[in-house]
């Protein structure tokens, strides 16, 4: 049972619109098959009411009625006549699973609690309305008021309901407890369905999953990208996984390669970003980066394991930057049609091992700009170097370079003002080749661009069109993280090849 649209909205700044909650649960019910799906808690807004008329609408005409369902309280009724009136058909009846939650809160005896339980039972049961009942704070129940939790599932094993819900309200189980736990409960009623709810405070939610599921459980309650109050619930995407992986004796009918496509957009509507290495729909999980990991790919896929990309609608992806090796890159060019001879690829792996050390990931789309960079400096040799240089650009005053240039082995330094930090460059420059009575070619374009679809940290590449005394034409290119630092090196390859 997925819950993202009531626990999961329950997150720190989260609100679905109604539109966002219809999506969301269409998705889950047709896309990905989850079995039933919890979209709203009873009375809590009008927005909420609108938005569970409008599920509830389309859930009728698809015949998936009975697979929505809504958290209700004790109440005397009220959150029955409002599911009445939204068309809601099941309920997740909300009731206290601990002596302290009982005695603290409600301040009530078990005999009274389970009196008002009883009838609002039977009034779901007059209008039609199939009950659930959640045991809050039940984990803790057991922990420490277990008399009391056997005490109450011997009253509900006596009512009309269907499920019982079992939730680790407050995260306190561990694997061995909820193993523990549920077996004792499943042995004392086989005949009754229970589901498991956890949550992740001590990010042990898919292990007591998994234990869950070993100890006999029914059902359990997950949300997409294991959204929910304070460290969230049980992923959806790592609850499928695990249980396709590891328990074998269980049946479930996610469609695996959906289950990306929903985190993203949940991702969208939330605006909560998945942390780049969560598992299954991270953007990292996927992503190899050592050059020995692609070469072992390359020799009988040394580095995969059960978890396969494309399972899950993806695509294994190899970073560039400083610890790639040749077949990291070489994987990525085949992505891109493209092939290099070894002499090359050496030539471009060091390129790239050298701009990881300024950024942390080259993009599989900066590679032809590399290897344009690249292969360019091989038709010339560099005769005229820029040493050094010093840019200053602070509030107030005008921009300023300090130049060191190396002109046929002789060191000059110049400093120059200039409306930017390359026109200073530029003017220092100019002052340069001047004292020595040279002439440089003038800049009359100056185009920056990064690689299309890739990220704004992406490599820049600088591309100026000089013109020269004899009035020809030609372009040299930069390549750098930071633009006007490819403005530079674009320059001083014009130093080197001018016509």
């Amino acid at each position: 049972m997925d819950t993202t649209l009531r626990d999961g909205e329950q997150t720190s700044g989260v609100s679905f619109s109604a539109a966002e909650k219809l999506t969301i649960a269409q998705l889950l019910l047709d896309e990905l098959n989850i079995d039933r799906i919890e979209i709203a808690s009873a009375r809590v807004s009008e927005g909420e009411f609108q938005a569970v008329k409008g599920i509830t609408s389309w859930a009728t005409e698809k015949g998936y009625i009975n697979r929505i369902e809504v958290l209700s309280f004790v109440d005397g009724g009220v959150s029955i006549d409002w599911m009445i009136k939204a068309g809601a058909k099941v309920q997740n009846l909300l009731t206290k699973g601990s002596m302290n939650h009982l005695t603290h809160q409600l301040k009530k005896t078990p005999e009274q609690h389970f009196s008002e339980i009883a009838k609002i039972i039977a009034l779901a049961k007059e209008n039609n309305i199939e009950t659930n009942v959640y045991l809050e704070d039940w984990s803790n129940g057991m922990r420490n008021s277990p008399e009391y939790v056997f005490q109450f599932l011997d009253f509900l094993a006596t009512q009309p309901i269907k499920r019982i819900l079992l939730p680790d309200t407050l995260g306190i189980l561990i694997p061995s407890l909820t193993f523990e736990f549920l077996s004792k409960i499943r042995a004392k009623y086989p005949q009754i369905h229970f589901d498991f709810h956890a949550h992740n405070d001590y990010d042990l939610s898919i292990a007591n999953v998994m234990e869950a599921v070993k100890a006999g459980i029914n059902g359990l309650h997950v949300t997409v990208n294991g959204m929910g109050e304070r460290a969230g619930n049980a992923p959806l995407e790592s609850t499928v996984a695990v249980i396709n992986d590891y328990l074998p004796e269980v049946s479930i009918n996610i469609k695996e390669t959906s289950l990306y496509t929903v985190s993203k957009l949940v991702e969208t509507f939330t605006g909560y970003r998945i942390p780049a290495n969560k598992p299954i729909v991270g953007d990292n999980v996927f992503t190899q980066t050592a050059g020995i990991h692609a070469d072992g790919d390359n020799k009988n896929n040394l580095y995969f394991n059960d978890l396969l990309p494309e399972r899950f609608g993806r695509k294994r992806k190899y970073a560039l930057g400083k610890t790639s090796g040749k077949a990291n890159i070489e994987k990525n060019l085949q992505e891109l049609g493209l092939k290099l001879n070894n002499e090359d690829l050496k030539l471009v792996t060091q390129r790239i091992i050298e701009l990881g050390d300024k950024k942390e990931t080259v993009t599989k789309e900066d590679l032809p700009y590399i290897i344009s960079d690249v292969l360019d400096s091989h038709t010339y040799q560099d005769k005229i170097t820029i040493e050094s240089y010093i840019l200053i650009h602070s509030k107030g005053t005008r921009p300023s370079t300090t130049l060191s240039l190396n002109l046929d082995g002789e060191i000059i330094e110049e400093h120059a003002q200039g409306d930017g930090q390359f026109d200073a460059f530029m003017n220092a420059l100019t002052k340069i080749y001047k004292s020595k009575k040279l002439t440089l070619p003038k800049l009359i374009d100056y185009a920056v661009r990064i690689p299309p679809g890739s990220s704004s940290d992406a490599l820049c590449e600088t591309i100026i069109t000089w013109i020269n005394d004899s009035g020809k034409e030609f372009k040299t290119r930069g390549l750098d993280s930071d633009q006007t630092v490819a403005a530079i090196i674009a320059t001083q390859k014009m130093l080197n090849v001018i016509p």
